[in-house]
């Protein structure tokens, strides 16, 4: 991380998070001095952490590490292995991450705080949990006063979650467009009639729509009636329950079955599986990612044996039963991911710098490409040398498959369209490789046409 204040963390006046040499801190501003020391006498902090709500820190005693000579607290908090956003989660994934937010709001209420604001962009997922990673978040309980951050709560997660549920999980990207959660009143609109009928969908997402066209020229009124911290945790209850209540089953997309419906017969399948271990060997990298790797069959090569695997498809279905799979197995070093790699997640936000592109977000020691080069290359139109520039920007070892035209699933790509690829042939997959890479292997799969090329980034 190179030194300076990191981009996404300036709105927030209670601090900021910065990097010098090479570490990471957060620099507690002297407003929000009353709320921290509270946050850290009442407990709070601590019963968070030790649920594994909350990332922890420890208080950093050098004041030269201060950011600003004003600096309240400077604190050293741990660091995420990889950052991802809301739009690239999985329906299970945003709703834990949803009903994680309810549990800290409650957790803060019985030690007299709240949460001031929902931002899902608050929640990353460390070791195979979701975790707030925002320990400014919360604020001493204003007695008697609405819960502020309600209404991010329901942008942020009500209502993209009703959206996949009962329309379609790909309407998560919303959150491309809409980088403070979803409009209710888009949320609304968009959601199905039968959904009025649902009394905590009609509550929270279409009357409280309402309540925001109406009054939105409106003055702050001073004299609202008194909330109780009863009122308080009855919101967060029924906030609970219609999060419950949202249900995805992720079948009837194209490749959400695809080990399922293969070519590769099991000698080759189990050929390949050791092919991979052997490039593990070689390489022995810290870091993984397996682009287009559906639900994580090749991953967990790599994740079983402690390395930090990110799994990515664009197929929201097969990202749904890869993540169900880890919750189930309590998998600690694996993070299924939705990336549509032919339109991977780009910056964002002011100056589009407070969320980071996925190749800002880059370097990964090793990068698995198996069974994607046709899809790229063939449903995209993608050269294989954009390919190869790309992944080049991605790691330093690269494990990539070739699968030739004579393919049953390349074959299955060109079905309904012109063949128009006279490049795509391995000759000139080679070629156009090794103006980034190193081939330093190739290994024809047993039993099938595919081969795997072992590469590594050039370095002149």
């Amino acid at each position: 991380m190179p030194d300076g204040r990191i981009p996404g963390s300036f709105r927030d006046p209670s601090g900021f998070l910065y990097v010098r040499g090479g570490t990471l801190y957060r620099q507690v501003n002297p407003s929000y001095r009353e709320h921290y020391d509270h946050f850290i006498q009442s407990g709070l902090q601590q019963t968070l952490a030790e649920k594994g709500w909350l990332i922890t820190h420890e208080e950093e005693n050098d004041r030269s590490a201060a950011y600003s000579h004003d600096a309240y607290k400077v604190l050293r908090p741990r660091v995420v292995p990889f950052i991802s956003y809301p739009e690239e989660w999985c329906f299970s994934q945003l709703k834990d991450a949803a009903l994680l937010t309810l549990g800290l709001q409650r957790e803060a209420v019985a030690h007299g705080m709240s949460l001031k604001d929902c931002s899902a962009y608050n929640v990353q997922y460390v070791e195979g949990r979701p975790v707030l990673i925002d320990t400014l978040s919360f604020e001493r309980l204003p007695e008697g006063k609405p819960w502020v951050g309600y209404r991010q709560f329901c942008q942020h997660f009500l209502a993209p979650l009703a959206l996949m549920s009962y329309r379609d999980a790909r309407l998560s990207q919303l959150f491309r467009v809409h980088t403070d959660g979803v409009p209710l009143d888009l949320a609304a609109t968009l959601l199905p009639l039968r959904t009025r009928m649902r009394i905590p969908l009609l509550m929270h997402l279409h009357l409280h729509a309402n309540a925001q066209r109406r009054y939105a020229d409106h003055a702050v009124n001073g004299k609202r009636r008194t909330f109780s911290r009863a009122a308080l945790l009855g919101l967060v209850d029924n906030l609970e329950s219609a999060i419950g209540n949202l249900h995805w089953n992720p079948q009837g997309t194209e490749w959400g079955d695809y080990y399922g419906d293969t070519n590769y017969s099991s000698a080759a399948l189990q050929h390949k599986k050791e092919l991979v271990e052997q490039f593990l060997d070689q390489t022995r990298p810290k870091s993984v990612w397996d682009l287009g790797g559906n639900t994580g069959l090749f991953s967990r090569i790599a994740s079983d044996r402690g390395i930090h695997t990110v799994c990515m498809d664009a197929d929201p279905a097969a990202v749904e039963k890869n993540y169900q799979q880890c919750v189930q197995r309590g998998e600690k070093h694996l993070l299924p991911l939705v990336q549509d790699l032919a339109n991977p997640s780009a910056g964002a936000g002011w100056a589009n710098e407070e969320r980071q592109s996925l190749r800002e977000r880059g370097g990964a020691d090793a990068v698995m490409a198996l069974a994607l080069i046709h899809h790229l290359a063939i449903s995209h139109n993608l050269p294989f040398r954009h390919i190869a520039r790309f992944l080049g920007q991605l790691c330093r070892d690269l494990l990539i498959e070739f699968v030739p035209k004579s393919d049953s699933q390349v074959q299955r790509l060109l079905r309904s369209r012109e063949d128009i690829f006279d490049r795509y042939n391995r000759e000139t997959f080679e070629g156009d490789f090794q103006h980034y890479f190193v081939i330093t292997d190739t290994q024809p799969i047993r039993d099938s046409a595919r081969i795997l090329y072992s590469m590594q980034r050039q370095t002149n």
